[in-house]
């Protein structure tokens, strides 16, 4: 059964110190949202952190997975579960606020002219808060690459903030998605492009994380700087 409302889904790995606050605040700025955590097993406990907190409010849910992990695991898990529930849109954003939730309502508002929506840090009037001048380069050299290799027509194409319309997460079911970390931020934005949906980039403020750890490894990275490649002769 089909519904306009919309999900919110938050991959999590070890957010414990980060869920009661973001869940929280997520419920008040989007009051015609549900959220879902997808959690890749935390050893710390953070779903019985939001389950303790919001567990009898139905506008929350939660899904553990096992099995290998990875971010982009856990957001396709997320984007098969808002399709089977009917939901009109998905909102996806990272646990640790360097994605800011007020914004979630103007992202929503954007996919009236779009499927896919971009929250955006290098569009114009996008920006970067508390990252030491190497980390922007990088960012900045990364999403260049990228756009270089694959052809992607956006600015911020490792964004992990984004609302999809079901009708772009149907297509992205469809054609699957190989990725396993970040490189499925990537991956999924050339899918969509190559499905010829429509894709808009918002501009917003990203703030490096208020509490726990990075999950960036070497073997994320490693397939984050072959999988454009890979894009690149699909074509």
């Amino acid at each position: 059964m089909e519904t306009d409302r919309t999900l919110i889904v938050v991959p999590t790995y070890n957010e414990r110190e980060n869920v009661g606050a973001l869940v929280g605040q997520l419920f008040q700025v989007a009051p015609d949202a549900d959220v879902m955590l997808v959690d890749d097993n935390s050893p710390d406990g953070t779903v019985a952190a939001a389950e303790q907190l919001f567990g009898t409010n139905p506008r929350f849910s939660s899904l553990s997975r096992i099995g290998p992990r990875g971010i982009g695991r856990s957001l396709f898990d997320g984007y098969r579960v808002a399709v089977e529930r009917g939901y009109a849109r998905l909102v996806q954003l990272d646990a640790d606020f360097s994605h800011d939730p007020n914004m979630v309502p103007a992202m929503i508002n954007a996919t009236r002219d779009a499927d896919v929506v971009i929250g955006s840090r290098y569009c114009r009037g996008g920006r970067v808060v508390n990252w030491p001048w190497h980390r922007r380069l990088l960012s900045r050299f990364a999403n260049q690459y990228v756009s270089r290799i694959t052809g992607l027509a956006v600015r911020d194409s490792t964004s992990g903030f984004r609302c999809w319309t079901r009708h772009a997460l149907q297509c992205l079911l469809e054609v699957g998605v190989t990725s396993e970390g970040y490189a499925f931020q990537v991956e999924t934005v050339f899918r969509a492009q190559h499905e010829g949906l429509r894709i808009i980039e918002v501009p917003i403020t990203f703030t490096d994380r208020r509490a726990g750890q990075s999950k960036m490894s070497g073997k994320v990275i490693f397939e984050s700087m072959l999988k454009p490649w890979r894009l690149r002769f699909e074509r």
